[in-house]
């Protein structure tokens, strides 16, 4: 199950299908087990500076953060992937600055923080060509154009 959080100030510009969306097309096509959980946050600057500050030792705030878990579930028996935290303002300065509908950034966000969770890693050129290869199939399949 993906459990979505949007914070009461961005409900009204982002519906949750669309992060569904992006995060189920994610799963597919990563082969990932159909029962897995994870949640996706959309939320303020100062929380993801927060979070960025604790876990990474960068104090700024960031687009996207993902903390994988992988662990069982007690209660459901299914496998908890981790979380993604999304900057919301962030992501619509992001998407002005390159002139993108803010629906793409959004989508982009949701796929590159749940392929993080699922292991991925772009931190190595190999790597990198890898995660932005299967980032661009996913968009594709959702039929999401990016800006370059």
């Amino acid at each position: 199950m993906i459990f979505v959080d949007i914070s009461p100030d961005f409900a009204a510009q982002v519906p949750a299908s669309l992060l569904e969306g992006a995060a189920q097309a994610t799963l597919q096509h990563q082969k990932a087990d159909p029962t897995v959980d994870l949640s996706i946050v959309l939320s303020e600057d100062e929380q993801l500076q927060q979070l960025n500050r604790q876990f990474r030792g960068i104090d700024a705030p960031t687009d996207v953060l993902s903390f994988p878990a992988n662990y069982l579930d007690p209660d459901s028996g299914h496998l908890y992937l981790g979380d993604v935290l999304i900057s919301y303002p962030r992501a619509v300065a992001q998407a002005q600055a390159i002139g993108q509908p803010i629906e793409a950034e959004v989508q982009l966000l949701v796929v590159h923080g749940i392929l993080h969770l699922l292991g991925h890693d772009h931190a190595e050129a190999e790597d990198k060509a890898k995660m932005w290869a299967a980032q661009n199939q996913i968009l594709n399949e959702l039929k999401v154009s990016l800006v370059t």
